[in-house]
């Protein structure tokens, strides 16, 4: 695994979309906390949008390539742009988990220029069951109702408002 100590935490500032030849790449103007110097990213990971809060290998840092083989960082041209730097993915951070080629994203804890978390940043882990309020959840697939489920239901709301009208009606007549 390569040293992520060289790794540091940026901001994407601003991003730029090139098409060219093959797949579309992002000029990304990035601050990893050069006291305002920011460096250029040239990236064609699809995740990387204005304001992202990534990891960035700059130059003079070492990466691993697909191949197992350490590589070292240095300005390079991208697609005819320069790239004073490259950002990582959650395999080049050893991770362990994560897409390749996507960009791995950390949370407005860390601050710009500070070294990356040393493992994956999750959901904090919950000491009683008292600190979360309980909410209800719906599923994003959740069962849709037949049209006879939802005339039946209709029908119990219907028959409810109507008891309840009448319970209301009795209240004010007596």
């Amino acid at each position: 695994m390569a040293d992520t100590s060289q790794y540091k935490v940026g901001i994407v500032l601003s991003v730029e979309e090139k098409k060219g030849g093959g797949k579309p790449l992002k000029v990304c103007s990035v601050n990893i906390g050069d006291e305002g110097n920011p460096i250029t990213v040239v990236t064609a990971a699809s995740n990387v949008r204005q304001g992202s809060r990534l990891v960035v290998a700059p130059i003079g840092s070492t990466v691993i390539n697909d191949e197992g083989e350490e590589l070292t960082i240095t300005k390079t041209t991208v697609g005819g742009i320069p790239s004073e730097g490259m950002f990582c993915d959650s395999r080049m951070l050893g991770w362990g988990s994560g897409s390749e080629g996507i960009a791995a994203q950390v949370p407005v804890e860390f601050a710009v220029g500070d070294a990356p978390p040393k493992s994956k940043p999750g959901v904090p882990k919950q000491t009683s069951e008292e600190t979360v309020p309980a909410v209800e959840v719906k599923g994003l697939f959740e069962k849709k109702l037949t049209k006879e489920e939802k005339k039946k239901l209709a029908e119990e709301r219907r028959k409810a408002k109507k008891a309840a009208k009448e319970a209301s009606a009795k209240g004010e007549e007596s």
